[in-house]
């Protein structure tokens, strides 16, 4: 009987090693799987390589990983804003690594690699220190940059509700890169807020299908009744 869920967060990423590529979903805090990011920082693994939309916000989530010092590179699209001041004192130290990717070059690489796709050219970056060193081509008049797939060890995202087999239905703004992120990992590990049935998804709202997805850890929301929790890890 395939059952893809797991008894918790820290069980989900237990063998992650050192070194490892990590896909984290989330825009800010919408789909940020932050249980799953405290259980890995728990885990302990270090020299990590994260890729993700921006650089952490506050203290917490990704930027408590980046504070414990796990991550030697970060490939994201915003890593600065207000709040990103974990991120700011280790970049200003040159603790960390960081390459900076166009938002829509970091999505469209993600779902390259989960694609099959071997590289695509795109004309954002053009003409400037992005571009430095990367293949260019002119092609119907237009010019365009060489870019290439990013795929990981593991994903990190978030979701709304999954079934034994790793179907995945989000909630709203939290699907993001969740979907391309599961597609493009080796292992891909999906926190959710509630189980369900086989059968009790609605096709027609599965975004992600369990085909991508290896593990599945129900976390439901803070403040739930016990009566309430049992019922969303069913």
């Amino acid at each position: 009987m395939i059952n893809k869920i797991v008894e918790s967060a820290q069980a989900a990423v237990a063998d992650v090693p050192d070194g490892a590529t990590i896909l984290i979903g989330g825009f800010g805090g919408a789909g940020m799987p932050h249980e799953l990011i405290d259980a890995l920082i728990d885990q302990g693994a270090r020299d990590l390589v994260v890729v993700s939309n921006n650089a952490g916000n506050g203290e917490t989530g990704l930027a408590a990983l980046l504070k414990a010092g796990r991550v030697r590179k970060i490939v994201c699209s915003f890593p600065r804003q207000a709040d990103s001041q974990v991120f700011d004192d280790l970049y200003r130290r040159g603790a960390i690594e960081t390459e900076l990717v166009p938002q829509g070059n970091l999505a469209e690489r993600i779902r390259a690699a989960g694609a099959g796709i071997g590289a695509f050219f795109s004309p954002t970056g053009f003409g400037t220190t992005l571009a430095a060193g990367k293949e260019t081509r002119v092609i119907n008049g237009r010019n365009y940059v060489l870019e290439y797939p990013i795929d990981a060890d593991f994903a990190l995202i978030r979701a709304e509700r999954a079934d034994r087999w790793g179907n995945l239905v989000y909630r709203k703004a939290a699907r993001n890169f969740g979907p391309i992120m599961a597609s493009a990992a080796r292992c891909a590990v999906a926190q959710v807020s509630a189980t369900v049935e086989l059968g009790e998804l609605d096709p027609e709202a599965v975004v992600t299908p369990g085909i991508f997805v290896k593990r599945v850890v129900c976390i439901p929301p803070a403040g739930l009744a016990a009566g309430s929790r049992k019922e969303a890890q069913r």
